[in-house]
């Protein structure tokens, strides 16, 4: 995957999973104490107690795909470039990006990070 190589991690593995928003809603009810649908979750297996276990694991990227389909619509956007997005937003937390309850520096930078790999992938900028 050119994501992975461009961010040198060839030798990482990570799994993607594509669901509905109920599903997602399940998943982020049940792990992230957030009743509510979103459009993607990430689940660092290099975290925590036993995050060293086997250190080529990544982890999980959780996607739903209605919701991406709903946001592109709204945005008028092509479907598959907000799916590349919402796998690169993933794969970021999955590499320590943050965005939410960190400086703003932090924010920014994961926001930066984006653009420049979807641009990479796509030739053009994500709006």
């Amino acid at each position: 995957m050119r994501l992975l190589r461009e961010l040198r991690c060839e030798e990482y593995e990570l799994s993607l999973l594509l669901v509905d928003d109920d599903q997602i809603r399940e998943f982020n009810k049940t792990y992230l104490k957030r009743d509510r649908s979103t459009n993607v979750i990430s689940f660092s297996m290099r975290e925590g107690e036993f995050g060293d276990i086997n250190p080529q694991l990544l982890g999980d990227i959780i996607l739903s795909v209605e919701t991406a389909y709903r946001d592109a619509a709204t945005g008028s956007i092509d479907l598959m470039d907000e799916v590349e997005f919402l796998v690169i937003h993933g794969l970021l937390h999955l590499l320590g990006y943050e965005h939410e309850d960190v400086a703003a520096t932090a924010s920014r930078q994961m926001k930066m990070r984006e653009k420049e790999l979807f641009f990479l992938l796509r030739h053009y900028e994500f709006t």
